[in-house]
This record gives C-alpha cells, structure tokens and sequence, in this order.
C-alpha cells in the first residue's frame, strides 16, 4: 500500500517538496520515490526480502523516512526503535523483533554492538544533502521489482514500550493502513497543507499516517529533537496553520518565557492526542494560541479510536475523547468482558479494521490483548454520557484504593488543572498504613517562587471532589518527569513519592 501511494504521489507532486529535512534541506516527491528506490536495491543486495524485519535505530529525519519507504518496496517489515530510549531497551527491542538487518546512527551502533546483539549492523550518520543521503546503501539509478499489491501484507512493528519488562511490537499490515488512510483523508489527493513531525518516527502516528500524508502532498517539517522554542519558532517563521503533539508538549510550548512574543497568527487549529488533556491546559491554550481544539484518542494497538472535531462544542475535547470514528466500535466491559451498565466505569475497547493484526512473535499477549469478539484492550478505564461522548478516568494499573474506595488519577488532575497557581500536575500514589493507598499531588507551579500548598489545592478542589479523591501530600517539582514518548512519566512519578516502593 505504502509504495503504491508513493509512486502515485510522485506522479501528481513531481518537484512539489513533500519533505524539509532537520538540517533545512528539501527533498520533493519525486527524489523521495527515486531515493527510496535506491536504498530498496541496497537492502536487497544484502539479503532483505519480503516478510524480512528491518530495524531502525534512527533519530527522526529523512534517513529513517527513506528507509522505511525502501523496506516497504520490497514488502519487507519496518521496526522502528525510538531513539531516546536506553540502549538495553533498545537491545530487548531487538531481541524481540529479530531482524535480518539494524540500520542505526553511528553512535546508536556502537552502543548496540556493546550490548552484545549478533545482528547485521550498518551505520548511516545524518546527511547534508541529497546525494549523501544513506550513502553506501543506495544503488543509484536502480529500482527494485515492483511487488504488487497485497493486503495481508506486514508492513511495520510498532512498538509500546520499551521501559519496563518486555516490549511489545504491534503489527500492522496493508490494510490497516488503507482503512487508517481513507479514515483520514478518503479519496482526496492534493489537500496539501505545511505541518511538523515532533515524534519519535517509531510511533504508531508517523508508521500509520505516511501513506495519507504523501495523499495530501504537503510539506512537512521535520525535527531532529523535539523542543518547546523550536517548535515556536517553526511555527511563526513557516507560518503553519496547526500545531499538536500530545498534551506535555502543549503544555510545555505555553510555558515558553517568550510565547506571547511570537507571531502565531497563522494558527487555525490545535489538534491534540496521545493522554487526554485536562481542563485547565485546554483552556489556556485556546486562549493563548487563539484557535479551536480537538482530541484524538487511540492506543498502539488500536490504530485508530475517537476523537473531537474543531467545530464541536467546546466543551467535547475538555470533558471527554470524543465519539467513535467512522468504521470504529466502542466496547466498555467490566473484569469479565460483559458490557457494563449505562454511565459506569468500564474498561475501554476499541474494535475496527485498523486495529493490530497481534503482538510480533508474541501468540500468549495477543490472545491477552484481545475479547473474544475482537475488542482490543486499550488497558484504559472510562464511561460514556448520554451524549456519546468517552470520559476516560484512568489506566487500570494507575487506579489506586483509599479506605475501600476507587480513585482515579485523571480525574483528579483534571480539576487541579484548572487551579491558578498550578502549570501542570499529575497524581502519584503512596502506600498508607492507616488508609493503603493516599494520593500525592506533583505539581509545577506557575510562580516557582510562590507555589501552591496542599491546603490551597484540597480547598480549591473541595467542592468539586469527594473528601476521599484529594491529595494528601504535594511535591513541588520543576517539570513532570516524561517518557521516551514525551508522556508522564507514571513510574518516575511513583519513585519520586515514594523512593522505598
């Protein structure tokens, strides 16, 4: 699916620039479709063929967008592994997807090698141009066979995590990245459009989003290392019309000394996804970025999920996720998958054909992630309202029980959120003797100087909480520890308040 969609975006794009690289270099449709060609006839002079894995121990840029392109050309798989992980994170990635070859930065290599993996590794720095783009790999002026079209085909491993315990690689193939695609942007070629990749390219929103993006035939800019001015000033200078990311990212931009000093005019929507978003940072940045905002809600086995639409009323994508999309089956079910009544608590699935086909050489997990009528498990717990909208309250593994009752962490961010004197928070849990579990609020203040105290926050949220939801200790911190994927940290969080756990 995804070499179809490039030749045809080569075909309509031409010399139109799909793509500015992190050191500000263009490349159009048309060199991404010879480029990837290129690279295809180096991977197959070195034995990758089709079902084969491919590793990519990449930062984001241009090298991992080629490669991942050239891999599908030979109906070959991509994994993709996040560069900011630790590298025996990466290494048990690596065990996990068993490839036939790592294609990985110099100084990922090395490390790689140390940790003792017997795979075929090859070294590609950052280019500076075209022609030394993946040098070595590429067989200039070849193409490799057309593969035809196949929707059973596997085309790329996306992994969940890599911190803890076992990764697991969610496989995705031709058809779900159709279904995703026409989801996204239906027959339509041409929309056209300027945005930026902010992300690791090893999530599921660069492996799955590719073919409808080279469908619009934009241009999007492309950051070596995601950080809260560079975006800004992205922004302003290419005067972009949508900024997102997931909501720390948001979070962190808004509090950037000099935001209100850019020129973000050009801004007409905020679209927002991977945690849901409190109130309080929603509120601030349709304020500050003055234009709409909308959430997306899914999870790396799902695909796709639900989600908000900037013309929806205001409140959608504060209060809730959203309704299901086209093509998307929601499911709430209690610990022995029966549905649970209307308006309580449940655990969120999601059913649609974008959802994985099953965790990579995993048959035990993918028959854990599944019900039996096909609903993965997206480990989230939520209920719906009367208008149809998803109000998610936590991750199952985060709820906590405080004298016999259920706390939910999110829920108690969300109103915190909206304190004044509060920038960002998230919920941690402490062992209690008395009680079993108290929760422990981490808070950035927005005036280091004068931050909040436990009695200004239980008071402000004593009115729109239960006695038994409200913190009962706070930790100041500078920032929220964050994840590889510039998510809350929940483990740091637990070691932060609670070092003997």
């Amino acid at each position: 699916m995804i070499p179809e969609t490039l030749r045809e975006a080569a075909r309509r794009f031409g010399d139109s620039v799909a793509y500015v690289t992190p050191r500000g270099w263009p490349i159009t449709y048309a060199e991404l479709d010879r480029t990837s060609d290129e690279a295809a006839v180096g991977l197959r002079g070195r034995g990758v063929g089709a079902g084969d894995v491919v590793c990519l121990a990449l930062p984001p840029g241009i090298e991992y967008l080629v490669s991942y392109l050239a891999v599908a050309k030979l109906g070959a798989i991509t994994a993709g592994i996040n560069d900011k992980l630790a590298a025996p994170e990466q290494a048990r990635i690596l065990d996990v997807a068993g490839p036939a070859l790592v294609l990985a930065a110099p100084g990922v290599a090395d490390v790689l090698r140390t940790a003792g993996t017997s795979v075929p590794i090859e070294e590609h720095g950052a280019a500076d141009s075209i022609g030394h783009l993946l040098s070595g790999l590429r067989v200039p002026g070849e193409a490799p066979p057309v593969i035809p079209d196949d929707p059973d085909r596997a085309v790329a491993i996306v992994f969940t995590s890599g911190t803890t315990g076992s990764p697991k690689g969610a496989l995705y193939g031709s058809r779900q990245l159709r279904f995703i695609t026409d989801t996204d942007v239906g027959d339509a070629w041409g929309t056209g459009g300027r945005s930026y990749n902010g992300t690791s390219n090893a999530t599921l929103g660069f492996m799955s989003k590719l073919p409808g993006n080279l469908r619009r035939g934009g241009t999007a800019f492309m950051m070596a290392r995601w950080s809260p001015r560079a975006t800004l000033e992205l922004v302003a200078r290419e005067r972009m019309t949508s900024v997102g990311g997931v909501p720390t990212q948001l979070a962190l931009m808004l509090r950037d000394p000099d935001f209100d000093a850019f020129d973000l005019s050009s801004v007409r929507s905020i679209i927002v996804g991977g945690a849901p978003i409190t109130p309080g940072l929603a509120e601030e940045a349709r304020a500050r970025f003055g234009a709409p905002l909308a959430s997306r809600y899914s999870c790396t086995e799902a695909g796709i999920g639900l989600g908000t639409a900037l013309d929806d009323p205001a409140e959608d994508a504060v209060v809730s996720v959203g309704r299901p999309l086209p093509g998307v089956e929601l499911a709430l079910l209690d610990d022995d998958d029966r549905p649970v009544p209307a308006g309580e608590v449940g655990a969120v699935c999601l059913r649609s054909p974008a959802t994985m086909t099953g965790y990579w050489r995993d048959p035990e997990g993918t028959r854990a992630a599944f019900t039996a009528d096909g609903h993965v498990r997206t480990g989230d717990l939520g209920w719906v309202d009367d208008r149809g909208r998803l109000h998610l309250v936590g991750r199952h593994k985060e709820m906590y029980v405080r004298g016999g009752y259920n706390v939910y962490p999110v829920e108690v961010e969300a109103v915190l959120s909206t304190a004044p004197d509060v920038a960002a928070v998230a919920v941690a849990t402490r062992a209690d003797e008395l009680m079993g579990e108290v929760g422990v609020a981490c808070v950035v203040p927005r005036d280091p100087a004068h931050p909040p105290t436990l009695d200004d926050l239980r008071a402000f949220a004593g009115d729109r909480l239960a006695k038994y939801k409200l913190p009962e200790a706070l930790v100041v911190v500078d920032a929220l520890p964050l994840t590889a994927a510039e998510k809350v940290d929940r483990r740091a969080l637990g070691r932060l308040v609670d070092p003997d756990a």
